[in-house]
């Protein structure tokens, strides 16, 4: 009696376990890891952050695998712009992306040389000293898996770091948007890789109800809004109710030279400076 009482006991924990880390990840936080290129500078390969689950309010995509719980959205709230946000991405609503929110709903947004334009008036954009990170290990594997000729993206933004290796030598920008009735103007920075690029003249978009424009700040490397919703390509316009959450603050980060075998090097591969940058 007493082993079938404590095997009860233990599968009991364990129910209560998975009931507590289901509500922490669908209505607290859930993590997050970057995957890509296409929000630097802000966020690297190898990124893990927090995402808050409450800021939007929720919806079956607030829950782990999009189980359809909830009913449209509940406690809706649109966020602001400048705002980091997942969301499942269009058009099959399958896969997380993470872009800042540029356009609300009733803004028209259009694109013309590079600078973005909001409700007809270019965000202003800065020229800014140029972002310099190290050639890593993901960024390596990255480019391999992409079949791009460089992990810097292009040949001419890689050059030999002061230490060894190799550097990527972005040129960076500030973009500053307009403030919102209740919270202040936001800067960041973002790239601007290619000039004339394929996504650098875009046409006016009026943002419907119930949407959001999402841009990357890596501008030349994100399928973002200013594509079509196309599988592999871009999202579109994206719906508020696809939202999962807002970035909240970087827990974790690694330059993806950790060989799991050898645990000294899960510390030495760690960018420990990244940990605890909020947005």
């Amino acid at each position: 009696m007493s082993g079938k009482s404590e095997t009860k006991d233990f599968f009991w924990f364990l129910a209560k376990l998975a009931l507590f880390v289901f509500v922490l990840r669908s209505f607290i936080a859930s993590p997050f890891n970057i995957p890509s290129e296409s929000m630097q500078p802000r966020l690297l390969i190898g990124d893990y952050l927090l995402v808050a689950k409450w800021p939007y309010g929720y919806s079956r995509y607030s829950l782990p695998f999009s189980i359809p719980l909830i009913p449209g959205r509940i406690f809706a709230a649109t966020p602001r712009r400048g705002d980091v946000v997942v969301f499942k991405a269009p058009p099959s609503q399958k896969s997380d992306y993470i872009k800042r929110v540029i356009g609300l709903p009733g803004d028209m947004i259009s694109v013309r040389s590079g600078t973005v334009y909001l409700n007809g008036t270019a965000i202003p954009k800065k020229k800014v000293a140029d972002l310099v990170i190290p050639v890593s290990a993901n960024m390596i594997e990255a480019a391999a898996r992409e079949g791009s000729p460089s992990p810097c993206y292009r040949p001419d933004f890689e050059q030999p770091a002061p230490g060894g290796g190799k550097q990527c030598r972005y040129p960076q920008f500030r973009e500053t948007l307009p403030a919102g009735q209740d919270y202040p103007a936001k800067s960041y920075n973002v790239l601007d890789l290619v000039q004339d690029g394929a996504a650098d003249d875009r046409d006016t978009v009026l943002v419907p109800e119930g949407h959001l424009f999402m841009m990357g700040d890596n501008r030349d490397r994100s399928a973002d809004s200013r594509f079509p919703a196309i599988e592999g390509g871009g999202i579109g316009l994206v719906p508020e109710k696809n939202l999962v959450g807002k970035a909240m603050i970087s827990v974790f980060s690694t330059d993806g030279s950790a060989n799991w075998l050898l645990p000294w090097t899960w510390i030495t591969a760690a960018r420990w400076n990244r940990i605890g940058e909020g947005f």
